[in-house]
């Protein structure tokens, strides 16, 4: 039976012993001298052994269970945590686990281990303890992993589950000594992440949510796990509407005659928002356009004297509401603002440089203060009605302005949260985008502040498919926004590729819409059409099935199938990627009748196919 505690350690506290000392901080004396004083249903109070005190809640909400930990000072002395669990569970039968892996271009590939393969059965002596710790440092919470586990027992077939909602640097472990595991996890500890944290006498700290789901399957304790995620969708957004978004139509180029041209074709397609991506500052007086992010003054070029609200003004003529890129937080080397070290973050006194980019100190008010007037006041004068945040660099493991360097990042980026609801309190229309060059924040607390994200920079990679079914494990798919990009030399084929693939998330087109030949527009629009009528699966089901055969990303051969099915109706989405692999329909749909399709047979190199079905009887 699974038993909810805290893994804790004060500084100068005895560390775990078992030779785990270097590798955990977890089993240290303080977890091990603390007493259970009381439990009331879904709160557990601990009192560890120099008289803290330790609330450990476990609340249920539906289908699952949701924790953090707690921590009070009841002493007369400064106490420094520098472990201090949002969830830790003990008793847990496992054999194998699942993660799910990610790098830029290539977010949310599922990596499935045996715990042998991980060298974890107990010893002989149960002495010696088996340690897999992992997670990410930084202000990019998904990078190399997401903050993820499910822990099965393939004897008796249960999964359980557990999703973190951490911004900044992260850490999961999980442990075993003998038969059973113990698994715990929350913000980076000290070793991991350079985190500590004084608490003075009275006075408390709580831990960043985790959410803990059970189930008999994967694909159930995932569906759990993100249907509990409660995200702030803009009533604008709520059905679902198609984006356009001409990135990979100017790249970086966003001037009136293409704008007036795409906004042009898109008027009355059931496409709602044209938004205008990066480059829109661009000025001679820069040698690179994007190393100018932070000045954020429209460019004189590409609009008429600078008057951005010439285009927004046209965009809304045509019945379409104009959004446009921000990449707030950070400042490039060709800005004034990156000069301006006192409003940035710094790290033993220097600036944070990463590449092209500086970091602004979002705990400084006054930060706040010039992007009410270089931002939020643009939006409101010029009538924008989208807000894409962009973000792309990683402070790293930590910066100055607090004890430790973790603590620092934890509290700059709990800043830019608040800055986010901010921005929502101001313009509650707003439908805002969470972009970190594609998917690096696409973690539950992120999401919950935004309608929609970047499901990844992969614009027009063949594995748009792989990485959108992916995503499904992992966040809500009418938040997962997803690229389908139109080109004017793509035959038939490579176009219902791009667009079945945007079948699995939010469908956003880019591209030649302005230039591609009437039957490849006439394909579009039948997939706008047909994404209307099934998009309350994608919204409301729930993803029992995703098979795939395909291993390498970037050199994809094989199939995927993806079915979602709500009530009696079932949407599946099918890829073939080469070689002599497709989907078995037959068996995949038994004792469905398929009732409407779009895209093309599944007999041959890159091909896409949606089809919408009903269950027989």
């Amino acid at each position: 039976m699974m038993e909810f505690y805290a893994e804790w350690r004060l500084r100068g506290d005895r560390y775990s012993d078992s030779f785990g000392n270097g590798h955990t901080l977890s089993s240290s004396e303080s977890t091990q001298g603390m007493e259970k004083i009381a439990e009331n249903g879904e709160r557990t109070l601990f009192r560890g052994p120099k008289g803290h005190r330790l609330t450990v809640i476990h609340e249920r909400r539906g289908d699952v269970t949701v924790c953090r930990t707690i921590f009070e000072n009841c002493t007369a002395e400064k106490a420094v945590l520098e472990l201090l669990s949002s969830f830790a569970i003990r008793g847990i039968r496992a054999d194998r686990i699942h993660r799910a892996t990610s790098f830029w271009s290539a977010e949310g590939k599922l990596l499935s281990q045996d715990m042998t393969d991980l060298n974890m059965e107990p010893s002989w002596a149960n002495h010696g303890t088996r340690i897999e710790k992992f997670g990410q440092i930084g202000s990019m919470p998904v990078r190399k992993w997401f903050p993820f586990l499910v822990l099965e027992d393939s004897g008796t077939g249960s999964f359980i589950g557990v999703q973190l909602y951490c911004a900044s640097s992260w850490q999961m472990e999980i442990l075993r000594k003998d038969p059973s595991v113990y698994v715990q996890g929350g913000l980076a500890d000290r070793d991991f992440g350079a985190w500590w944290k004084e608490i003075g006498p009275g006075e408390t700290f709580e831990t960043p949510m985790a959410v803990v789901a059970e189930g008999r399957s994967l694909e159930e304790v995932c569906d759990r796990l993100v249907k509990a995620q409660n995200p702030r969708i803009s009533p604008v957004d709520r059905d679902m509407p198609v984006i356009f978004n001409e990135w990979c139509t100017t790249w970086g180029n966003p001037n009136m005659e293409n704008l007036e041209r795409i906004a042009a074709r898109l008027e009355g397609t059931g496409v709602r928002y044209l938004v205008i991506d990066a480059g829109w500052y661009k000025s001679p007086a820069y040698d690179n356009w994007f190393n100018a992010a932070g000045d954020w003054i429209p460019s004189r070029e590409l609009f008429p004297e600078g008057r951005i609200g010439a285009a927004t003004e046209m965009i809304r003529s045509h019945g379409l509401i104009p959004g446009i890129w921000f990449e707030f937080e950070n400042v490039g080397t060709e800005s004034e603002a990156y000069q301006d070290t006192a409003l940035l973050l710094s790290r033993d006194g220097y600036p944070v440089s990463v590449g092209s980019r500086r970091f602004r100190d979002m705990r400084q008010r006054e930060n706040w203060d010039i992007l009410d007037r270089k931002m939020i006041r643009l939006l409101k004068e010029n009538g924008f009605g989208y807000l894409k945040v962009d973000y792309n660099e990683c402070i790293g493991a930590g910066v100055d302005g607090a004890e430790s360097p973790g603590e620092g990042l934890r509290q700059t980026v709990c800043a830019t949260q608040d800055y986010f609801r901010h921005i929502a309190e101001e313009l509650p229309e707003l439908v805002i985008e969470n972009c970190s060059s594609g998917g690096h924040r696409l973690e539950p607390s992120m999401m919950a502040l935004v309608s929609q994200a970047s499901f990844s920079d992969a614009h027009e990679a063949l594995s748009i498919p792989l990485i959108a079914a992916n995503l499904q494990r992992l966040i809500r798919p009418e938040q997962s926004q997803i690229w389908a990009v139109l080109r004017k030399e793509a035959d038939i084929h490579r176009i219902r590729f791009v667009l079945t693939a945007g079948f699995l998330g939010r469908l956003c087109l880019s591209g030649d819409a302005g230039e591609i030949a009437e039957d490849g527009w006439q394909e579009a629009l039948a997939a706008v059409r047909f994404y209307g009528q099934v998009k309350h699966i994608i919204r409301d089901g729930y993803t029992d099935r995703i098979e795939s055969t395909v291993r390498d990303y970037s050199r994809p051969v094989g199939y995927q199938a993806v079915r979602r099915v709500l009530g009696d109706e079932a949407l599946v989405v099918a890829h073939t990627f080469g070689g002599n692999d497709a989907p078995a329909m037959e068996r995949l749909m038994e004792g469905y009748r398929e009732v409407q399709r779009f895209g093309s047979a599944l007999d041959g190199e890159f091909r896409g196919q949606v089809s919408l079905w009903r269950r027989i009887g």
